[in-house]
C-alpha cells in the first residue's frame, strides 16, 4: 500500500457509492440464501443490480479510490466489483450447463477464493475504522458459512450464510451513511480509533473506507 502523490482535493469520496452498492446487492441475494423468498425471481432481481450496481458501480468507485491514492479502499472495491460481475456470469451461464452432481463444488470453490480474500482485508481493515472492519467480518463469516454449505450440501448452513448476508448489509449500509458528507459534520459514529485499540502505536487516517497506506 502506497502513500498518495497526487492532489485528490477536487476528488469525492468514493466510499459511501462502493458501499451502498454492496450493501444492496449483498441485502437481495441474502434474502434469497436465507430463503425469505423463492429462488424461482433469483435472475431477474439480482443478476441485473449484481451486473450494474454492486459490479459497475462499485468499479467505478474502486477507479476513483485509485485517484484518491487509496490502495485499500481501490483492492476492496475493485474485488468486489469483479465479485457481482462474475457472479452474474457464472449464475447466467455456467451454473446451469454444469453437471447437477458436481454445480456445488464449483460454487463452493467460487466461494472460498473470495472467503480466503475478505479474511486477509478484514486484518488490513484494522486499520481503518470500526464501522468497516464490522462490514468485513460479517461478510468473512458469510463467505465461509456458504462455503461450507456448499461443500457440504446443506441447505440450512447456506440459509444461516444468507442471514449473516444480511447482518453484512446492514454494516454496509451503516458505513455508507455515516459517510456521507452531505451535513458537513459527523453523522453516525464510524469509530476511528478502532486500529488504535487493535494496533497499538499505529496510525489510520479517516473516513469508512479510509486507508491510505
Amino acid at each position: 500500500m502506497s502513500t498518495p502523490t497526487t492532489d485528490t482535493g477536487t476528488v469525492a469520496d468514493p466510499g459511501p457509492l462502493g458501499l451502498g452498492a454492496f450493501a444492496a446487492t449483498t441485502f437481495v441475494l441474502s434474502v434469497f440464501n436465507a430463503n425469505l423468498i423463492t429462488a424461482q425471481t433469483l435472475a431477474a432481481v439480482v443478476l441485473p443490480l449484481a451486473l450494474f450496481y454492486g459490479g459497475l458501480a462499485q468499479l467505478l468507485a474502486a477507479m476513483w479510490e485509485f485517484r484518491k491514492g487509496n490502495t485499500f479502499g481501490a483492492t476492496g472495491f475493485g474485488s468486489y466489483a469483479a465479485f457481482w460481475l462474475a457472479y452474474a456470469a457464472y449464475a447466467r451461464f455456467v451454473a446451469g450447463s454444469l453437471p447437477p452432481a458436481t454445480v456445488h463444488e464449483a460454487t463452493g470453490l467460487f466461494l472460498l477464493v473470495f472467503a480466503v480474500f475478505t479474511v486477509y482485508m478484514t486484518v488490513a481493515a484494522t486499520r481503518t475504522t470500526g464501522a468497516l472492519l464490522a462490514v468485513l467480518v460479517t461478510l468473512s463469516a458469510t463467505f465461509i458459512v456458504l462455503c461450507v454449505g456448499e461443500f457440504a450440501q446443506s441447505p440450512g448452513t447456506v440459509e444461516a450464510g444468507g442471514w449473516l448476508g444480511l447482518v453484512t448489509a446492514v454494516c454496509a449500509w451503516y458505513a455508507s451513511f455515516a459517510g456521507d458528507s452531505t451535513f458537513h459534520r459527523a453523522v453516525l459514529p464510524v469509530f476511528p480509533d478502532i486500529g488504535e485499540h487493535l494496533r497499538p502505536h499505529r496510525g489510520h487516517r479517516h473516513g469508512p473506507f479510509g486507508v491510505h497506506a
